[in-house]
C-alpha cells in the first residue's frame, strides 16, 4: 500500500492534537501530503412548540464558519506543517459522512483521527465520530486513543 495523501481530522479540541506530530512525521517520511480537516457540525434545532416539524439551522452560520476557520488556523500554527497542503472546514449535519465523503472524493489513502475515549452514558449521549468513521470508511483509518490513566 502506497500512502500519498493522509487526511488528518480535528475537532479543534486538545485531544485532537495528539495525532498531529506522529502523522506529520509519518507523512514526511513517506513523502505524502497531509490535508487537515475540521467538520463543523451544522447546529440544527427544532422549532419551539412544533415537535413534528423538521429541524432548522441556526442563523449566522457565516460567523460560525469563520470562527472555526480561525481556530483551525491557530491550532495548525503550533505544528510543523511543511507537508500539510491544505486546511479545510466543512459544514455538515453529519461529521462521519463528511469525513468519509471528503476522503473518498479527494482520493485519500489514510484517515487519521483522535478518539476522546468516552464510554458509558457519555458515549451514548455524544456518540463517537472516530467509531463512525472506522465503521463507514473503506479507506484505512488510523486512530489515536486517549492515554489510559492507571
Amino acid at each position: 500500500m502506497k500512502i500519498q495523501h493522509v487526511l488528518l481530522t480535528t475537532d479543534l479540541s486538545d485531544q485532537a492534537l495528539r495525532p498531529f506530530g506522529p502523522v506529520l512525521e509519518l507523512a514526511r517520511s513517506l513523502g505524502a501530503r497531509v490535508t487537515i480537516l475540521h467538520v463543523l457540525q451544522d447546529p440544527l434545532t427544532a422549532v419551539y412548540g412544533s415537535p413534528f416539524s423538521p429541524a432548522i439551522a441556526l442563523p449566522d452560520l457565516t460567523k460560525t464558519l469563520e470562527s472555526a476557520r480561525k481556530a483551525l488556523h491557530e491550532q495548525c500554527q503550533a505544528m510543523p506543517l511543511a507537508n500539510a497542503a491544505l486546511q479545510v472546514v466543512v459544514n455538515s449535519p453529519n461529521p462521519v459522512k463528511a469525513i468519509v465523503d471528503y476522503a473518498t472524493e479527494h482520493k485519500v489513502d489514510l484517515i487519521a483521527i483522535s478518539t476522546h475515549g468516552r464510554s458509558g452514558l457519555r458515549h451514548m449521549a455524544f456518540g463517537s465520530v472516530a467509531e463512525g468513521v472506522l465503521r463507514k470508511s473503506a479507506i484505512p483509518v488510523l486512530t489515536f486513543h486517549r492515554p489510559t490513566k492507571d
